[in-house]
C-alpha cells in the first residue's frame, strides 16, 4: 500500500510541477490551479506514505524519481538539451536511488 500511495505522491507532484512551468509565473489561472492541486495531493499523498515506509526510503525514491521524470518530461516535450551530461546524471539520480533502497533493506 505504501508504494501505491508513494507513486500517486510522485505523479502529482510531477503533474504540478509541469503545469507549473505553463503557469507563466501564476499568471494563468488553470496551470496555477493544476500546480497547487498536485503539490497538495502529493504532499498528502508522502504523509500517507510515512505511515508505512522509512522516511529516508520514501523521500529518496520521491525525490530522485520526480527529479528523473521532471528532467524526461523537459527533454521530450519542453525543448530541453539532452546531452550526454544529462542523460549521465539522470541515470546517477536513478542508481542513487536504488542504492539507498539496497543499502536499507533489512
Amino acid at each position: 500500500m505504501g508504494y501505491g500511495l508513494l507513486a500517486g505522491a510522485i505523479a502529482a507532484e510531477v503533474a504540478g510541477t509541469t503545469a507549473m512551468k505553463y503557469s507563466d509565473g501564476f499568471t494563468r489561472l488553470w496551470p496555477s490551479l493544476v500546480t497547487v492541486a498536485g503539490y497538495l495531493i502529493a504532499f498528502t499523498l508522502l504523509a500517507q506514505t510515512l505511515k508505512t515506509l522509512s522516511v529516508g526510503t520514501a523521500y529518496a525514491i520521491w525525490a530522485g524519481t520526480g527529479t528523473a521524470a521532471i528532467a524526461v518530461i523537459g527533454m521530450l516535450f519542453m525543448g530541453e538539451s539532452a546531452g550526454l551530461a544529462k542523460i549521465a546524471g539522470l541515470l546517477l539520480v536513478i542508481a542513487g536511488v536504488i542504492l539507498l533502497n539496497v543499502g536499507g533493506a533489512h
